[in-house]
């Protein structure tokens, strides 16, 4: 939880204290003692209170009771004779009399979205396109994933070999693995006229277009 009030800031889950964006320097029990109050800023809390929070208890005198409490005022720029943060009530206890902001209860505004313009469209080869998509492995052995995906780079090598073709890059057509679309879809996606199914039963296959 992260507290604000006047120029400090309480961020208990760092147990950090800053003021005007610097860090002050707090003994533990007196970071304890000084969130304890911030929390129950609602109400007066007793020196009962106090000791069973902060002390777990233990029996301390009530002059390092004081201390603790001025060295709390003192790091939030307060002292025991304004009492502008935290207010002793003579025989009652302490209470955080601050106006206090609590961060943790905020949500950040959605930030605005916008779409990018659209880039130009990509010219269209000159010649006939073709894609080989990736094959899947019917075996159910995972091991021989990287025998399928060979096979593949084989038939795009071999055709890349043919001037005549426009042949689809190996990172291109492989996007389309994971999401285990049918032929046809993809050739409606990358505007191919035809598409072929592998011999292995493939559901991907090989996609092309003539040239226009």
């Amino acid at each position: 939880m992260r507290f604000r009030f006047e120029n400090v800031k309480l961020d208990a889950g760092r147990r950090e204290l800053l003021r005007d964006g610097a860090p002050v320097a707090v003994e533990p029990q007196v970071f304890d003692l000084l969130l304890y109050l911030v929390e129950n800023r609602d109400r007066v809390v007793s020196k009962d209170d106090v000791l069973n929070v902060v002390w777990r208890g233990r029996i301390v005198s009530e002059s390092t009771l004081t201390t603790r409490i001025n060295a709390a005022r003192k790091a939030l720029g307060d002292s025991g004779e304004e009492q502008r943060l935290i207010r002793t009530l003579p025989r009652k206890g302490f209470r955080f009399v601050g106006e206090v902001q609590d961060d943790s209860t905020l949500t950040a505004p959605e930030p605005v979205r916008t779409m990018p313009a659209p880039g130009p469209a990509l010219a269209l080869p000159d010649r006939p396109s073709i894609a080989v998509l990736p094959f899947h492995n019917l075996s159910g052995d995972p091991e021989q994933e990287y025998f399928v995906d060979g096979l593949v780079e084989d038939i795009i090598t071999a055709l890349s070999r043919f001037k005549s073709l426009f042949v689809i890059a190996r990172n291109s057509t492989f996007t389309t693995r994971a999401k285990r679309s049918t032929s046809s879809k993809w050739a409606t996606s990358w505007a191919f006229a035809t598409c072929w199914k592998a011999a292995s039963g493939n559901p991907a296959g090989a996609c092309a277009s003539r040239a226009s």
